[in-house]
């Protein structure tokens, strides 16, 4: 039921303009066709200048190839909504879950964009604000669904669109009967539109009431308008800089009108209407009001100056070859409490001051714009509230941007949104690969001390390990200790009392010795035995060989004998010692008394001897988590060399071994050290071949001089690390520029990444980072976590004693301890 005033209603059913719905066009009372759309826009915040300028074009350029008589009715929602988490999935992690629980409920604004295309009627009379086709029912022209003009509208339709998606950042999809029209149990968009119904809400009736106040069932409603060229911005562009997020060396572009779309927060729709007319008909009409204007011009200055402009007007029309339109732009806002709507005018009001246009609230003609919004109706949009202008200039207050996205992607990080910090599933590793922005899954991560850089790598390993990834980590700073007691992983660290121990002799799981392990254990040997300087004999080489082939036969014939260094040694001194001599092996191919001597400090009794024989955590190759903690023997001549050359053994088995699963060695500062110590190589042929067997490798730093100072990073790393990862680098903005260099960044990357927590929210805790992919795709998130998320990730010491204390208490129960003290820090807070 719509009610106009207190004395008269009209029934809904019986007024609505809408006649049919055919082929999946709508058709109105007044002979009008429209086909609807359902648009997909780029997300907010990824856009630079040039790609809004791009885009503004394409719309001009779609725009124009429709015929005369069309209305292009543009409508985008933005409707108040509420995460609502997956509770029912009984698989997920406690931290997961966690997770869940922290962002339930968290609102934020849902958009959709739909696009209406009408073919107006011949005969349709167009409505003015005082004669509205509200009252009138109208007849349907029999000629409506002529074929010829069906013809002519797909094929000026299918144009439109090839244009639009040819420009790579717009895409339209048909919406079906059943999307306009809904069934028994869902409402369909005409119904939503007429009464602010939400998406998927079950179909009801609300009365619609304009006076005394403007109500559609429990909603109080208000309209602004664009409809006058005096309350228009003096001028406008494609795209305009957003002052929170830009600096002194960078603009951080927003499009024009970003201020009525999700910028502003409130639920809202924003009616966007070009009418195209016959241009040659317009210009005539302009011509003869110029000279109206001008014959009165010596009785006004008023309309002197009207006639200029339209003089102004008609010149630029004809020496530039502008295409005349009329324009209409209109937001409505709603609230379900009266008291709100002060903030609303407020909000709305500021909004269309940041775009510099004056706000017109609707009153009387409310009813008539608010009729013109229903889907394929836009033929009966009042003339008198249009305004003329050029399409270049229309297609400026086009809300070009949608809200960020989710990936549909099993793998993957869950990020937030930078305005509302709406949970996002985020992949950065195969999704990029598939859609060509990537060749290689590596990452490089750069975050100065304090930025968030160990928070975020915690956050991005662990939810790779929930996906089933196998994960390997060179850590110098314990950032990962709690994450690894937590997941049950393996972790290796340098204590006195307890110092660090491999065994690269046992075999996983009743393995046999296979040439790549032969290899490996060759490696290790002879970089025990010799210096970086000195170079090895074929022979050495093939007596070493042979000493582990006789040696893992020994171990087949008595399985009581236990794998590992400790009795390597002893064959050696035993067995091998006296197979030499019986083939007359000189001391010239292969001294193994030499041999012997050097490696006697890892042998039982010796300095060493504890590094190669551990009879604990000897399953590595099945093993998903393991941390190698190398803070206290990263300077050691002796240890550190003999360690990264185990990890990389560990890790490369792992990459040739697993079939078809996830690999992920992340390196920490350690890198540095690694590069000292003549491990460049293998940081380069992870870099280069890792990709090849379904893994990635990562390196984190913190410092710049460490990219430039090292060439292994600069050629290595960076240029096989298709994805940038960058936080707070506000510290380095003077010297910007030579990171953007030597990372390859484009200005638009450069904008977003001297952008990050330039504006957060106060009330909310979280550090923003940066993802690029291969200079394609870009964006900034929210790194925000539950306080349980936080109690596993968290660095700070005291933090972290404090953990420790509730572990223990509770038996080693790390789980148990973080929710323990998450549940008493949530009653100690403020």
């Amino acid at each position: 039921m719509i009610s106009t005033d207190h004395s008269k209603s009209i029934d809904l059913e019986k007024a609505l303009p809408i006649w049919k719905i055919e082929n999946d066009l709508l058709v109105s009372r007044q002979g009008d066709i429209t086909a609807a759309f359902c648009v997909q826009l780029p997300e907010i915040f990824t856009l630079s200048e040039k790609d809004y300028a791009t885009l503004h074009q394409a719309w001009v350029k779609a725009i124009k190839v429709l015929p005369k008589h069309t209305i292009l009715h543009k409508q985008d929602w933005f409707v108040q909504s509420r995460f609502q988490a997956d509770f029912t999935d009984t698989e997920k992690t406690f931290l997961s879950s966690s997770s869940d629980r922290f962002f339930h409920e968290r609102p934020f604004l849902e958009h959709e964009c739909y696009l209406f295309v009408t073919q107006r009627h011949p005969s349709h009379k167009l409505s003015t604000s005082a004669v509205s086709n509200l009252f009138g029912r109208g007849i349907v022209p029999e000629e409506t669904l002529d074929e010829q003009v069906l013809q002519e509208l797909e094929n000026s339709i299918g144009q439109f669109k090839r244009i639009l998606s040819d420009s790579g950042m717009v895409r339209l999809e048909s919406l079906s009967s059943v999307s306009l029209a809904g069934t028994e149990s869902e409402t369909g968009l005409l119904e939503r539109y007429c009464y602010l119904l939400e998406k998927g809400q079950a179909p009801q009736i609300r009365d619609i009431v304009f006076k005394p106040e403007w109500q559609i069932g429990f909603n109080h409603c208000l309209m602004y308008s664009m409809a006058d060229v005096e309350d228009l911005p003096s001028t406008c562009s494609p795209s305009i800089g957003y002052e929170s997020y830009s600096t002194d060396r960078s603009r951080f572009s927003i499009s024009f009108a970003s201020p009525l779309g999700y910028l502003l927060p409130c639920s809202h729709i924003y009616n966007q209407y070009i009418v195209v007319d016959d241009a040659a008909i317009t210009l005539k009409k302009l011509e003869s009001k110029q000279l109206r204007l001008q014959s009165l011009s010596a009785y006004s200055r008023e309309n002197a100056i009207s006639k200029e402009a339209v003089s102004d007007f008609l010149n630029e029309a004809i020496s530039e070859q502008r295409l005349p339109v009329k324009a209409h732009f209109n937001v409505l806002v709603w609230t379900d409490e009266r008291e709100g709507l002060k903030d609303l005018r407020n909000m709305v009001s500021s909004s269309l001051a940041k775009m510099d246009a004056t706000p017109k609230l609707e009153t009387r003609g409310a009813p008539q714009l608010f009729w013109a919004g229903i889907p394929g109706n836009a033929g009966d949009i009042p003339v008198n509230d249009t305004f003329d202008t050029f399409i270049d200039q229309a297609a400026c207050f086009f809300n070009v941007e949608t809200a960020y996205r989710s990936s549909i992607s099993p793998v993957g990080i869950r990020l937030g949104e930078r305005l509302n910090g709406t949970p996002v599933h985020v992949d950065i590793s195969d999704e990029p690969m598939k859609r060509g922005f990537i060749t290689n899954r590596n990452k490089f991560i750069l975050g100065p001390s304090g930025s968030g850089k160990s928070f975020f790598t915690n956050h991005m390993v662990r939810s790779y390990y929930e996906q089933g990834t196998h994960v390997v980590l060179v850590d110098v700073g314990h950032s990962y200790r709690g994450l690894c007691d937590l997941v049950k992983g393996y972790y290796f660290t340098y204590e006195e009392s307890n110092p660090i121990r491999f065994n690269p002799f046992h075999l996983e799981g009743g393995a046999v010795l296979d040439t790549e392990k032969k290899e490996s254990l060759k490696t290790l040997l002879l970089a025990l035995w010799k210096k970086d300087d000195e170079v090895f004999k074929r022979s050495e080489y093939v007596a070493l060989s042979n000493a582990l082939t006789g040696y893992y036969q020994k171990l087949d014939k008595h399985p009581d004998i236990f794998p590992c260094f400790d009795s390597f040694f002893e064959y050696l001194q035993n067995d091998f010692t006296e197979t030499l001599k019986k083939d007359r092996v000189k001391d010239k191919d292969f001294d193994v008394e030499n041999f012997l001597y050097v490696l006697r400090p890892y042998y039982k009794g010796g300095e060493f001897d504890y590094l190669l024989n551990a009879r604990k955590n000897l399953d590595l190759l099945g093993q998903r988590f393991i941390v190698f903690e190398l803070d206290n023997i990263k300077d050691h001549p002796i240890l550190f060399p003999v360690v990264t050359i185990i990890i990389m053994e560990i890790f490369i088995s792992k990459m040739r071994k697993l079939k078809g699963i996830r690999k992920m060695i992340l390196i920490e500062e350690a890198w540095k050290a690694i590069a000292k110590e003549g491990m460049a190589e293998y940081i380069k042929y992870l870099f280069k071949t890792v990709r090849k067997f379904f893994g990635e490798a990562i390196v984190v730093t913190q410092e710049v001089e460490d990219i430039i100072s090292s060439p292994v990073v600069k050629q290595a790393i960076i240029n096989n690390s298709d994805c940038k990862i960058l936080l707070d680098q506000s510290k380095y903005q003077n010297k910007f520029d030579q990171i953007q260099e030597l990372l390859g960044l484009t200005e638009k990357e450069k904008s977003l990444i001297l952008s990050i927590n330039k504006a957060n929210d106060p009330d909310k805790v979280y550090k923003e980072v940066f993802i690029g992919l291969g200079g394609q795709m870009s964006k900034v998130y929210r790194t925000e976590v539950s306080l349980e998320e936080y109690l596993a990730y968290t660095t700070e010491e005291s933090e972290k004693v404090k953990l420790q204390e509730y572990t223990q208490k509770l038996g080693g129960d790390m789980k148990a301890a973080i929710r323990a003290l998450a549940t008493d820090l949530r009653k100690t807070k403020p």
